[in-house]
């Protein structure tokens, strides 16, 4: 087995990993092996990237021949017994089932039963309609962030590389296959970057300033809209901006903007024990049966769920779940909800928080529809 350690001095941590856990205690990994599965192949090449002295170290235990993986996976699992978050890509696919069974076919006692998993390719790989891209490759997203890479193979055309190697080692060869691992884990650690658009979803949104305005749209018509800047868990690597649902998200990267469209219409809210009710045809509005009882009898019907409302003219905000009571609709069959822009509602700034987060999960829902 031969032993490999690389500072990198150039890397810019983009993303707050503080987030997760102390540094000192994160971990990434990404192994190379002769094919998917374990008992059929080998293990020839496990990559870490850790900290410390307040630098970022890539650490590679390589195989020389096909009797080392043994020892390649004690120095592993030794080395990370300390740390608690393993952060990895797409390694609860892969990587991770690969090295617990090769575990069990040496009968190691290892497991990852004490870390904390962060699947890169899982957290990323909902937005990518956001992104605009493919697919959540990692050569992809690298792409995406302009990342570049020097080595030039992929996984398939190394076990080739490596097999020469085991039957007639050479250094051009060795450092071809510690190279490819080596720039996977520095891609890896760049794309940690995309761990905020996760947190966008995924984590308390901020209202900073709250607005309805007025404008003509692309039509001349006026139209009337609710703005919300917010303020970002973290700094997006890319701006983003997204259309859905009647709504409108954009961010440069560093606030983020949410434009909502106000209905200013007349809407009915709905009582919900309509027994205890009277409709008024001619008034097209129920009264509970405590006043609407001295009304004649041939002006008021027993109310049905469907009749049982009143009506209000005023200024709406669309909403797709119950967050803001009362909700009114626009009849009784409509899925569409909406809440009232009232004055006390609009000094409420927690709200619009959470109305944010609200927008923003819905817009996600949507585009995974679409």
């Amino acid at each position: 087995m031969r032993t490999e350690i690389l500072k990198i001095d150039d890397y810019q941590m983009a993303y707050p990993l503080q987030r997760i856990a102390p540094l000192e205690k994160i971990l990434f990994v990404d192994i190379e092996t002769t094919g998917f599965t374990a008992k059929s192949s080998s293990l020839y090449l496990i990559g870490i990237a850790y900290y410390a002295e307040n630098t970022w170290f890539i650490k590679q235990w390589f195989a020389e021949n096909y009797e080392d993986e043994k020892e390649v996976l004690n120095a592993f699992f030794s080395f990370a017994d300390s740390y608690s978050h393993l952060i990895h890509f797409n390694g609860n696919n892969f990587d991770l089932p690969y090295l617990l069974q090769k575990c069990e076919q040496y009968e190691l006692p290892y497991t990852f039963d004490h870390f904390e998993g962060i699947d890169l390719y899982k957290r990323i790989s909902p937005y990518k309609f956001f992104l605009n891209i493919p697919n959540c490759k990692q050569k992809t997203l690298e792409s995406f962030l302009e990342i570049d890479r020097k080595d030039t193979y992929n996984g398939g055309e190394l076990i080739g590389i490596y097999q020469d190697y085991v039957n007639q080692p050479s250094e051009n060869n060795y450092h071809l296959l510690l190279l490819h691992n080596s720039d996977d884990m520095r891609g890896m650690l760049q794309l940690t970057s995309l761990l905020a658009y996760y947190d966008l979803f995924n984590e308390k949104l901020r209202a900073i300033k709250v607005q309805a305005n007025s404008y003509r749209d692309y039509h001349g018509n006026q139209q009337h809209a609710l703005l919300m800047k917010i303020e970002l868990p973290c700094m997006l690597p890319r701006p983003l901006s997204i259309v859905a649902n009647g709504c409108y998200f954009n961010s440069d990267g560093i606030d983020g903007l949410i434009k909502v469209p106000i209905y200013d219409e007349e809407m009915k809210f709905f009582y919900s024990n309509y027994k205890d009710y009277y409709y008024l045809p001619e008034e097209d509005v129920a009264l509970h049966k405590s006043v609407a009882s001295f009304v004649d009898k041939e002006h008021r019907t027993q109310a049905t769920a469907a009749t049982c409302y009143t009506r209000k003219t005023s200024s709406y905000l669309p909403q797709w779940e119950l967050l803001v009571e009362p909700f009114f609709k626009r009849d009784y069959k409509s899925k569409e909800m909406f809440f009232e822009l009232t004055d006390e509602c609009k000094k409420d700034r927690m709200l619009f928080s959470e109305y944010a987060e609200h927008i923003l999960h819905k817009m996600l829902q949507f585009e995974k529809r679409s």
